[in-house]
């Protein structure tokens, strides 16, 4: 059974031949601190934020794409393809596992050790912006040029792909979880208010924004710890989202910009013609395409399923 895998900073998405997407859970695991026995893996280990005992340590065990705990993260997947697939066939699959295109040596052996601690028959390793790409619908092996922005939790990578490779890309350690940090901080300067992680979170999805568009413009009621330490509210707006999301979205446009800028002249008359693709949980921020469009003179579009691209591309990737 042939089984992708889009390990995420913030998210695990699951595809399996024959059933597409089966899992879509947060990469967070749950575990004793004493000696790292995992408690509960995804959503239930998320839960579990802000609610456990001293001897339960709630973690992620990748920041900016990069495993940081090969253990944890292996007993992480291994609980995730148990929810997926019949524990009979558990020796017996092909997994391809996607990683940032700029990972280091260090960085890709890393996840080899985790496919071999899940006892793949055959493993593979695959650059997200390809995963990406396949995962939208673009034919890899056209030479036609085709421009990919993946906003995922961590990184933000920029790719031109061509004839089956990457031919120029750029990556920036900034993306969902810089975002919700960055309104965390502006909330705290700006109204003195302190909010958690997950607040900031809950803010950037109902009310986030990346450009003014021709929709209203909305708010929310935040509620959080102010200079006394006491409950308060504030009202928070779209407006203040943008404003508070300024700077990473501007290091994510300088990297688009930096990959226009070295693309080779011949591609770049397709990326005019075909503009660029937005995949990642950061394209559904409301106006990244616009926000994007914007700072490069270029069209742009959000692909129809932007959160399920990467794991989608390496199911179709067996398939090549």
């Amino acid at each position: 059974m042939d089984i992708g895998i889009d390990l995420g900073t913030a998210n695990t998405v699951i595809y399996v031949k024959g059933k597409g997407i089966v899992l879509r859970e947060p990469s967070v695991v749950a575990a004793d601190s004493k000696n790292y026995d995992v408690i509960a893996v995804g959503i239930d280990a998320k839960n579990m934020t802000g609610r456990t005992p001293e001897n339960v340590e709630v973690i992620r065990p990748l920041k900016n794409g990069v495993i940081t705990n090969v253990f944890i993260t292996t007993s992480m997947l291994g609980g995730f393809i148990k929810k997926s697939v019949k524990r009979s066939l558990f020796s017996r699959h092909k997994m391809i596992i996607c990683v940032p295109s700029c990972s280091t040596e260090v960085e890709k052996n890393a996840a080899e050790d985790v496919l071999e601690g899940l006892f793949a028959r055959q493993s593979y390793i695959l650059a997200e912006p390809l995963a990406a790409a396949l995962g939208a619908g673009i034919d890899i092996k056209n030479t036609v040029g085709t421009m990919i922005l993946d906003i995922g939790g961590g990184t933000s990578e920029t790719a031109v792909i061509s004839s089956g490779d990457i031919v120029v890309s750029d990556s920036v350690k900034t993306g969902g979880d810089a975002f919700d940090s960055a309104i965390e901080e502006y909330v705290k300067k700006k109204y003195h208010l302190t909010i958690g992680q997950s607040t900031a979170e809950d803010i950037k999805i109902k009310i986030g924004s990346a450009y003014p568009s021709s929709k209203k413009e909305s708010s929310l009621t935040v509620t959080g710890r102010n200079e006394k330490g006491l409950s308060s509210e504030i009202k928070i707006s779209s407006s203040d989202i943008r404003e508070a999301l300024a700077k990473t979205l501007e290091a994510i446009a300088e990297s688009v910009k930096r990959v226009l800028e070295n693309t080779p002249p011949e591609l770049s008359a397709d990326i005019l013609d075909n503009g660029i693709i937005i995949t990642g949980g950061g394209a559904l921020l409301d106006g990244i395409d616009l926000y994007i469009s914007n700072k490069t003179s270029l069209p742009v579009r959000v692909a129809d399923t932007p959160l399920d691209c990467v794991a989608l591309g390496a199911g179709k990737f067996c398939e090549l």
